[in-house]
């Protein structure tokens, strides 16, 4: 299955980092997430769009996870030529990976 089959994301930015939510639709899927959406799976599944360190937090009192991604955005969105510089099409991207 795919991520967007269980959860929804949100994204934020600030300088040339990238926060990703990922968020259960039900509770019950919070453990799931927990065991199968890992910092390293992440950062394999985004390679080629975070270059630096992806840290996990975990929420478990609103059933989601938090990932703060280093050197995501191409230099920050005043310095960035990408066309999507503040990343917020990457929630998309990360709803995309099976798990």
């Amino acid at each position: 299955m795919k991520l967007y089959d269980i959860a929804h994301s949100r994204a934020g930015d600030k300088g040339n980092t990238l926060t990703l939510s990922l968020i259960a639709y039900h509770e019950k899927d919070y453990p799931l997430l927990c065991e199968k959406v890992t910092a390293e799976k992440v950062k394999e599944h985004l390679k080629e769009i975070a270059k630096g360190d992806i840290i996990r937090y975990e929420l478990p009192n609103i059933a989601s996870l938090l990932f703060v991604c280093y050197d995501a955005l191409g230099g920050g969105v005043t310095t960035s030529l990408r066309m999507d510089a503040h990343g917020k099409t990457l929630s998309y991207a990360l709803l995309e990976m099976k798990i």
